[in-house]
């Protein structure tokens, strides 16, 4: 097995032809809760940061400037509950999703090695691995790989896109074990760790108590072998900016920088200067979660009022929906996703996540006041 051209897949959001045209068709026009991108604004203070750094004519720093990596380590303490994290173990990114789908690659994996992510997943995750030449297993229980000297990656997910589900400390410090036995790589994808809605993983004194996987109680005080990668696109509506990081060991990260340089893969040096402010101002992220609890708060009693349960959901920025009958091999997520286009209700299916999640639809939360409140009208109407 080699590397995988993707050329003759289809992106999974451009199948969504016929629903988007149904939602798009109803008298009162569509309201997209699909993709999930932010529409909120972009705050000032890190719109500022960006601007006051727009005179940047020199190449910036592929491992990023000292001020950056040192605003990450405070970071991860004050938000996290992450102490001693090694600035020298902090890389910018383009984005998360660049890290995601090119991580295989650049750590060296190809045919035979095996990347494990969850069972229902964001599919850059099967996709980067299969660009690299490896094999994707999907799998949520550690029992399934440990053991596998074929295991070098191992994906965590959370709090997870699409299900809000959030992993413990004790799984957690499961994962980092059975893959430390083996000699593999952990990587978790936190990006909506700001995001709790319900106990126990509710902000409590304004900070998430949603777990890391840097915490000293799942990595036993060492951070060998490990990575979180983080997004800002969710927190502080900075999508458009690509503004993300990868941070855990220092030996991992030195590798990702040699190879990066290489390719010029560089964050620009105004969005590094628009990330320190953005990671040193906690009052719009508080601002920002407010809105999505407001718009959550209208949309589960709704959707439920219109028949739907929703699972998980527990912490992010979706809602992880099925028919009453769903679990039991009922309503497939297309078939949901045509229903709910027919109120002028663009989701996600779940299927795009893999086929544990064919039964569900992912109902975003990025929407406006106004979207969400048509959205809620349409659902309890009868």
């Amino acid at each position: 097995m080699g590397f995988t051209d993707l050329r003759d897949e289809p992106y999974p959001w451009d199948t969504l032809g016929d629903v988007r045209a149904t939602a798009a068709a109803h008298p009162g026009g569509m309201v997209d809760l699909s993709v999930g991108t932010p529409v909120d604004p972009t705050p000032d203070v890190v719109r500022d940061a960006l601007a006051a750094a727009s005179d940047a004519p020199g190449y910036p720093a592929t491992f990023g400037t000292p001020a950056l990596r040192a605003a990450v380590t405070d970071w991860f303490v004050r938000r996290r509950g992450v102490e001693g994290l090694d600035p020298a173990g902090v890389m910018p990114t383009i984005g998360s999703k660049e890290l995601v789908g090119l991580l295989p690659s650049l750590l060296r994996l190809g045919p035979g090695d095996v990347v494990v992510h969850p069972g229902i997943a964001y599919p850059t995750y099967d996709v980067g691995a299969r660009l690299a030449g490896a094999t994707p297993l999907p799998a949520d229980d550690v029992g399934t790989w440990a053991g596998r000297d074929d295991v070098r990656l191992v994906w965590v997910n959370s709090p997870s896109n699409p299900t809000g589900a959030v992993a413990d400390v004790a799984h957690l410090r499961a994962v980092v074990e059975a893959a430390r036995a083996v000699g593999a790589v952990v990587v978790s994808d936190e990006c909506y760790a700001e995001l709790a809605w319900s106990e126990p993983w509710t902000a409590e004194g304004g900070r998430s108590r949603v777990p890391s996987l840097l915490d000293d109680r799942v990595t036993g005080g060492s951070p060998d072998g490990l990575l979180v990668a983080y997004s800002l696109s969710k927190q502080s509506n900075l999508a458009g900016y690509r503004s993300a990081f990868v941070a855990g060991d220092p030996a991992l990260v030195a590798d990702l920088v040699a190879t990066r340089k290489q390719l010029g893969m560089i964050v620009p040096a105004p969005v590094q200067a628009a990330t320190i402010a953005a990671l040193g101002d906690d009052a719009h992220v508080v601002q920002q979660r407010e809105r999505y609890r407001r718009r959550r708060d209208l949309l589960l009693p709704a959707l439920e009022a219109a028949g739907y349960v929703v699972d998980h959901s527990e912490a992010g920025l979706y809602l992880w929906a099925r028919s009453a009958d769903g679990a039991a091999g009922g309503t497939t997520s297309r078939d949901l996703a045509r229903e709910l286009a027919g109120r002028g209700i663009l989701v996600g299916p779940g299927e795009f996540y893999g086929a544990a999640g064919a039964r569900h639809v992912r109902v975003a939360l990025t929407a406006s006041d106004d979207a969400v409140a048509e959205a809620v009208a349409r659902l309890t109407v009868s």
